[in-house]
């Protein structure tokens, strides 16, 4: 699978790890920065993975941040990114098998580097169920973002 990764300045050193990690793993990596610590705005680089994500260049992608959050948030505004903070390895695999996240954020100042590990591997196994109450759902979140959405790249 290829995945998109990217982090602002805080999340750097976490991204790194999990970028070798998922190389390790097998998976083709799409690293779209940062490339070290110096300062950069966190909504740059999580629309950057997103856009990936929904470009068709990466199946899945990554954003982290300090909290995961503002990432999250950022990479929502990308019309057809759907991007869950996860902070556990259930959220991180029931996103994907419920709601079809195509994107996780985590934060680099919430969690430590095993857990980080554990949710990545968890999100990457996990598949959409196609269960039909899950379809619907989908399909209303997709609506509202139809409706009310912009493209935020």
């Amino acid at each position: 699978m290829r995945i998109a990764i990217g982090a602002d300045h805080a999340g750097y050193e976490l991204k790194e790890l999990l970028a070798a990690g998922i190389a390790d793993a097998g998976h083709s990596v799409l690293d779209v920065g940062t490339h070290d610590e110096d300062p950069v705005d966190y909504p740059d680089y999580a629309a950057a993975v997103a856009r990936a994500v929904v470009e068709g260049r990466a199946e899945r992608g990554i954003v982290v941040c300090g909290s995961g959050a503002g990432a999250a948030i950022a990479a929502n505004k990308v019309k057809g990114a759907r991007c869950a903070l996860t902070h556990d390895t259930y959220s991180a695999h029931q996103s994907v098998e419920h709601d079809d996240a195509n994107l996780i954020a985590v934060g680099s100042r919430v969690i430590g580097l095993e857990l980080a590990r554990e949710i990545v591997a968890a999100f990457l196994r996990a598949r959409f169920s196609g269960e039909e109450r899950h379809v619907r759902r989908l399909s209303k979140v997709i609506a509202l973002e139809d409706r009310f959405g912009e493209n935020g790249a």
